[in-house]
Formats: structure tokens, sequence, C-alpha cells
């Protein structure tokens, strides 16, 4: 068979009829050698399946067992961060005192002023 000659559309229609046939031998080839491989185990006095480890002698395969899945827990709402420090002007900005310094407490610090005056019962207190 000369490929050259063949049309583009004729070489697809072969190689389609190629994979085809490919399939169906090595389908063929393992039906085969799995019906030689249990005739071999049967001649020794095992399965296959005993033979390759799936199995016991002593006690056949149980069941597989159905893995349930549980409905993921809901987590319990963390309660919000206690607001230690307030903005001296503005009552409303608060910094619990965890993470990165505002900048409002930056500048504070930076005048030299106490961070205790910012704290939030001293300033609900005054």
């Amino acid at each position: 068979m000369e490929l050259s000659t063949l049309s583009l559309s004729e070489l697809r229609k072969l190689q389609s009829k190629v994979e085809t046939e490919i399939r169906r031998r090595s389908d063929t080839a393992k039906k085969d050698l799995l019906k030689r491989m249990q005739k071999l185990a049967a001649e020794h006095g095992m399965s296959l399946n005993e033979v390759i480890g799936q199995e016991t002698a002593e006690k056949p395969a149980s069941a597989p067992r159905k893995i349930t899945v549980k409905p993921a827990a809901k987590k319990a709402a963390k309660p919000a961060s206690v607001i230690k420090f307030r903005h001296p002007e503005n009552t409303a900005i608060g910094w619990t005192g965890h993470g990165r310094k505002p900048q409002w407490v930056i500048d504070w610090l930076a005048a030299g002023k106490p961070l205790d005056a910012l704290r939030a019962d001293a300033a609900t207190a005054a």
C-alpha cells in the first residue's frame, strides 16, 4: 500500500480503521491473558485475586465500604474584637490593639502623647 498516493480524507479513514483494529486486538489480548492467568492460578488452588493480593486465602474480600460525606459543621461565629483604642477626634473610629497600627495612632505616638490616653474606656469616661 502506497500511502503517498492516498488523499488526506483516505488517510484519515485508514487511521480510524487502524486505531479501531488496535483497540480490538488489545482487548482480545487482555481477555486471553486474563483467562490464562486465572487458569494458572486455579491450577495452584488460588483465585487470581488472591495471587495479586486483592483477597486473602483465609477470608474473602469484603464488599467495598461506602464513603459517606458528612456536611461540614458550621463554625461558630467568631466574636467581634473589642475596640481598645478610639480616635481622639472621631470616636466612631477604633482600633483593637492587634495588627498594624492605624496612621492616627502612629501620628499620636509621634507627637509624644501616651497610647493610654487613647484607651476606649478612658475616652468614654471623659
